[in-house]
């Protein structure tokens, strides 16, 4: 999420009560979390095992729980609470924003419409369809019946065997000529966006997380699970039932054949299967040979 104006490293290190690292006047023009951080962002981290991620990653300033040596033009905020502190600033960022009604509700009888939405020309919206806060959607989408575009992130940190939500402040986008078909659900950004190319299909009872991306002309089947943070390519087909894992990529013209499970990211221009997920061929080959592992055990007793 981009903040409404910059923030300087002093003001928020005295509004959230941080320890300050760095320029009193490094400005920051943004929150992100690891996966989508660019310079200008803020980032947190309270675990030594990814404290290297974060100080190298392009983030400007990081929330950190440990006194470290501060990254060359970089800035630190020290507190006891990296994670709370990360969302405190999420919500106060995005309460800045102003946000208005969407002023056209009429024209979509038995749909909910949130504030600050933005849709185009020639959009067909099911009964019972919610696109809520902040979604932009392009021209010529067909979105059906009971489909819920926006809703909040899953994401959660464990602490004290409880789990807390981080605030979602970023949005859905769904570019020209997608269609999306019912029951569906499209987690908005946790920080970011979540973006769905040109001309991308999505069948019925699809879910896609926060802040994945898919590209142009992909086409899912029903019960396609996607989770968080995942790079999907160009005119990559899922057919049904394929469940992938957060934070990979899959490359352009990549089929996944159905009920196959993505644990890793997959190269492009090649068609895949299975749980773990490989290429056909191999996997076929693969499961010919278990096929004859009976028999061979027999023999050889």
């Amino acid at each position: 999420m981009k903040f409404s104006r910059p923030y300087t490293l002093s003001f928020l290190s005295e509004q959230f009560q941080c320890s300050p690292v760095g320029a009193p006047d490094l400005m920051i023009t943004g929150i992100n979390e690891i996966h989508r951080v660019v310079s200008g962002d803020l980032v947190f981290v309270d675990h030594p095992k990814y404290y290297d991620k974060a100080l190298t990653s392009n983030a400007s300033v990081i929330i950190i729980d440990k006194h470290v040596e501060c990254p060359e033009g970089k800035g630190l905020l020290i507190t006891e609470s990296p994670f709370a502190v990360f969302n405190q600033i999420s919500r106060f960022g995005y309460m800045q924003k102003q946000r208005e009604p969407f002023n056209r509700s009429a024209d979509y009888p038995g749909v909910f419409i949130g504030k600050n939405v933005t849709i185009g020309t020639n959009v067909q919206l099911g009964a019972g369809a919610c696109i809520l806060d902040d979604t932009v959607i392009g021209n010529d989408v067909v979105i059906g019946p009971n489909t819920v575009i926006g809703h909040t992130a899953f994401y959660f940190k464990k602490s004290n065997h409880q789990y807390a939500a981080m605030f979602s402040c970023g949005n859905v986008t769904i570019a020209d000529r997608v269609e999306i078909g019912a029951n569906c659900t499209i987690d908005r950004g946790v920080t970011d966006v979540t973006y769905i190319g040109t001309g991308t299909k999505i069948d019925n009872l699809v879910q896609i997380g926060h802040d994945t991306r898919i590209g142009e002309h992909c086409l899912f089947a029903s019960q396609v699970g996607i989770a968080g943070c995942v790079d999907i390519g160009d005119r990559v087909t899922m057919w049904g039932q394929v469940g992938c894992a957060s934070g990979i990529s899959i490359g352009n013209d990549t089929v996944i054949l159905a009920q196959s499970g993505i644990s890793k990211s997959l190269d492009g221009n090649a068609t895949y299967f299975g749980s773990p997920c490989r290429e056909v061929r191999e996997k076929f080959k693969e499961m010919a040979a278990l096929k004859q592992l009976p028999d061979f055990l027999r023999k050889h007793q």
